[in-house]
């Protein structure tokens, strides 16, 4: 009976359309079979789903992922009444396909579905939970198993089965119930591996600049610290391994507050320190390879997971090391002598330099005090400079740098080459003192090359102490008259810049001294006077002196 025979026996078309929705209503829900008719526009296509009536698809349903038409007109489809407008029943395909899926999972699994953990995707949402779709079927997540505050569509998710309803082609999920049994798991895996203290392979799932992730069974994660990696010390895991990549871990510690596993890759293997401790000894030479330089000093690799540590003092006898990546490149074998084992704490300190020459000990083989030689300025202080004479230092005090009695950083630059003699060698402190003005014409040597003693000089009185006066002959020539040698002179009449004659009474150039006497140059004169007096009388006769000396009388 079509629409027209049902009017024509007295119905009027309001309780046919409300009969037809009636019909439709009861079949809402139900997998019908459905013929295309016609694909109208780009929203909506028209199907056959009996009665005849047609029911609106949305064009979007029977197009794949490029938008291609999966069906053509006169296909037949499966569909399902999810609604109606205009008295037109709304349908829809993929409901139809998920109804029949989630039909055919719920046949499967009815009777044995408590341990189905499933993955998928928040496809929908309403007030009472979330839909949630895998490989095409539904299922339902209510609000309150979900452990979720508020999730955005395609999400997602693991959760476990916990209902399913047959007659209403319902499955029932549960997150809360997954993750509540997977760390009751998870506890006892931990359990089992710190009670047990074995080791066990687990595969590095991510790796960070403190350290790594390792998961040992499904959904239990650990994570080895830097400092568990090796006995070494703290190292860059990035630089050792990959993820993706399987080692060899022990479980260390368990924090059940925080839930956090501690593995340990380093504790997989024998300790190494232990080996140290009894075959290794102070003053023992070993080969090492250098592994990491830092402007501190040096890290060497003993080749079986032991650093040691190349203080930057212990590379040379060079006091002046600025960086070590100046002597030694990471690579480099290298012989160094240990000087430090500290097992408890794995602590070695070794020494480069203690293999290498001293350089007091060369020096020592090569030159003697009374050796000139070449130098360069390596640093200028208050009190002198230090010059370098082959690989060690000697210091050229201020009052050996020049006889003018100049600073060193006055007249001398760094790297500046000096000539210097060695006046004196201390083999005890290892300590080298330098002359330069003991290899120059002193003031006194010049001024006495045209002067002796007993020649008569004159000088301005420069100062007056309390032993004598001193006298400046020439610049950079003084000399001392003493106390018992200024007179007839009072000390107490002299005064800076007066004149003083006085004879030379003793040059030392060796000692840069030299001593005037003003007594000596007065009974000089005295002599002198007398000669004179003597020639004036050759011509007087002995009578006449006779001869005086009674007239006087």
């Amino acid at each position: 009976m079509d629409r027209e025979e049902l009017i024509g026996s007295g119905e009027s078309s309001e309780d046919f359309a409300s009969m037809l929705e009636e019909s439709f209503k009861k079949s809402e829900s139900k997998l019908l079979d459905g013929h295309i008719v016609e694909i109208q526009d780009e929203e909506r296509v028209l199907v056959d789903i009996g009665e005849k009536q047609e029911g609106i698809l949305n064009i979007n349903e029977i197009k794949d992922d490029e938008g291609n038409l999966l069906y053509k007109v006169g296909d037949t489809i499966k569909v399902i009444v999810s609604g109606f407008r205009n008295e037109r029943p709304i349908i829809s395909h993929k409901k139809a396909m998920a109804k029949a899926k989630t039909a055919e999972f719920i046949k499967e699994h009815k009777d044995n579905f408590e341990d189905i953990v499933i993955e998928g995707k928040i496809t929908g949402r309403n007030r009472g939970g979330y839909t949630v779709e895998n490989d095409g079927v539904q299922f339902f997540l209510p609000n309150s198993l979900s452990y979720l505050k508020k999730a955005e569509i395609g999400r997602k998710i693991k959760a476990k089965i916990v209902k399913i309803d047959e007659n209403n082609n319902s499955i029932v999920i549960s997150r809360k119930k997954y993750i509540e049994d997977e760390r009751k798991k998870r506890k006892e895996i931990i359990k089992e591996l710190m009670k047990e203290e074995k080791i066990v392979e687990g595969t590095i799932k991510k790796i960070t600049n403190y350290g790594m992730f390792v998961e040992v069974a499904p959904g239990v994660e650990g994570l080895v610290h830097y400092n568990e990696i090796s006995y070494k010390g703290p190292v860059n895991p990035a630089k050792y391994y990959n993820e993706g990549e399987k080692v060899n871990v022990k479980a260390i510690n368990y924090d059940e507050e925080k839930n956090r596993l501690s593995l340990s890759i380093k504790a997989t293997q024998p300790d190494p320190w232990n080996e140290i401790k009894d075959e290794l000894e102070v003053g023992d030479t070993i080969n090492v390879t250098v592994s990491n330089i830092e402007p501190y000093g040096v890290f060497v690799d003993l080749g079986n997971d032991v650093e040691g540590f190349l203080h930057i003092s212990e590379i040379s006898w060079d006091k002046k090391v600025k960086h070590p990546k100046d002597y030694l490149n990471i690579g480099d074998e290298i012989d160094v002598e240990v000087i430090e084992i500290d097992a408890q704490n794995r602590k070695l300190r070794v020494s480069l330099k203690n293999l290498l020459p001293k350089p007091f000990e060369e020096f020592l083989k090569n030159y003697k005090e009374g050796d000139v030689v070449k130098g360069t300025i390596t640093s200028l202080t208050d009190f002198g400079a230090f010059v370098k004479i082959g690989n060690v230092e000697g210091l050229l005090h201020n009052q050996d740098v020049s006889w003018e009695k100049s600073k060193a950083k006055d007249i001398l630059s760094v790297g500046d080459e000096v000539e210097v003699k060695i006046v004196k060698i201390d083999k005890d402190n290892e300590k080298i003192s330098l002359s330069r003005k003991a290899i120059m014409e002193s003031p006194l040597q010049i001024y006495a090359k045209d002067k002796k003693v007993g020649d008569i000089v004159k000088g301005k009185l420069k100062d007056i102490k309390d032993f004598g006066v001193f006298v400046e002959l020439e610049k950079g020539v003084d000399a001392l008259i003493r106390n018992e040698d200024l007179a007839p002179l009072k000390k107490d009449d002299l005064n800076i810049g007066d004149d003083i004659e006085g004879v030379i009474s003793m040059i030392d150039v060796n000692r840069d001294k030299i001593r005037l006497s003003v007594r000596r140059l007065s009974k000089i004169k005295e002599k002198e006077a007398l000669k004179e007096i003597n020639k004036d009388d050759e011509k007087i006769t002995l009578g006449e002196i006779i001869k005086d000396k009674l007239d006087n009388n």
